[in-house]
């Protein structure tokens, strides 16, 4: 499904439950075309039966429980003079999107923006790109969830940075701010991720074969130097130099840098969908801050040990569950600091419940 050269891979399924997946965190691309080759053969043969809507029916009511989702965030400023990231958690947005009720039970919606050159992009898109996404969630009947969620996404991201880029350009001077945006969008328990930029989205998943515990990345990173990313800059009049474009932008793809816009720094997110299982833990959001100085799956390890630290106390009236995943982002943070993080640091934990 990529659109062209150095275009965006709009819709890449990650492996389902009992694909023996260990902590590897890259879905391959042969892998997602299989993924949507057996989908383009059983959609036409759901067509031939004219029940596709029946089908879409039956596999949104196939799991009749739905995963409750509770995120929790600790943020850190520090060695920078200002907070840039910034973050959202709504962990039940249902009775605002006003969704087909017949096809969806729950939506949540979680967050994080990694601001550059300023604040005012992060604080844009955490104030409105939700709203936004209400504002476009599909209502009423609709053949495909899937196709329509998609769409809105898309919609979502482009005219939230338009908005913002309208604002930032009446300034005198001009804004130039610009930040990430990393976002899952729960759906029942379908999981669509969209992201630009080098926040990231992690999933903690258990496998039954290993009996470990997989870190499993539901983003793409998006940076000047890989290949897709640079055609596309260099296709656009602009140029990569010391892995940045022009030299000085560090993503290739962000909200708001209004003057990078012009040289291929695009609002086109990856967007990513994810089936959650019985065996997932928790969903990592985090800015780059903390994955300079962890990995993937020592940031998991690091919070698994956390969720199993028994000493950590509760205050009176809260559950211990609570506290312990407060604990978890609250102590990743501060390692993430000091192990040298000099960047802003956000940790989210979006707990996954039965």
């Amino acid at each position: 499904m990529a659109s062209g050269p150095g275009g965006p891979l709009l819709f890449d399924d990650l492996p389902p439950a009992g694909s023996g997946e260990s902590g590897s965190l890259a879905v391959s691309i042969s892998q997602t075309i299989k993924n949507e080759g057996k989908g383009a053969k059983r959609k036409t043969s759901e067509e031939e039966n004219g029940n596709e809507e029946l089908v879409e029916k039956k596999v949104c009511k196939a799991s009749s429980v739905i995963f409750g989702l509770k995120g929790y965030v600790a943020e850190r400023k520090g060695e920078r003079e200002e907070m840039q990231d910034a973050h959202v958690i709504l962990n039940d947005i249902t009775d605002e999107c006003r969704p087909p009720s017949s096809l969806i039970t729950r939506v949540s919606y979680f967050a994080v923006f990694d601001g550059h050159g300023g604040i005012r992009a992060s604080k844009f898109a955490a104030q409105n790109l939700h709203q936004n996404l209400i504002r476009k969630f599909p209502k009423g009947d609709v053949i495909s969830v899937e196709k329509t969620v998609k769409r809105c996404l898309l919609d979502t991201f482009k005219h939230t940075d338009e908005e913002f880029l309208k604002q930032a350009s009446s300034q005198k001077p001009a804004w130039k701010d610009g930040s990430t945006a990393t976002c899952v969008l729960a759906v029942d328990n379908i999981l669509y991720i969209a992201n630009l930029g080098d926040s990231r989205a992690i999933l903690c998943r258990y496998n039954e074969e290993s009996q470990r515990h997989a870190a499993l990345s539901l983003s793409k990173e998006h940076n000047p130097t890989q290949y897709e990313e640079r055609m596309r800059i260099q296709k656009a009049g602009g140029n990569v130099r010391d892995g940045r474009v022009l030299g000085v932008l560090e993503v290739s793809r962000s909200i708001g840098d209004g003057q990078y816009k012009r040289c291929g720094v695009t609002s086109v997110p990856d967007i990513r969908r994810c089936q959650l299982t019985p065996n997932d833990r928790f969903i990592l959001l985090a800015c780059d801050g903390l994955f300079k100085v962890f990995t993937p799956e020592e940031a998991v390890n690091f919070i698994l040990s956390c969720l199993e630290d028994e000493k950590i106390q509760t205050r009176e009236g809260k559950p211990a569950i609570d506290a312990r995943y407060e604990a978890a982002c609250n102590r990743l943070a501060n390692k993430a600091v000091q192990r040298g993080s000099a960047d802003n640091v956000t940790v989210m934990v979006v707990r996954i419940g039965q």
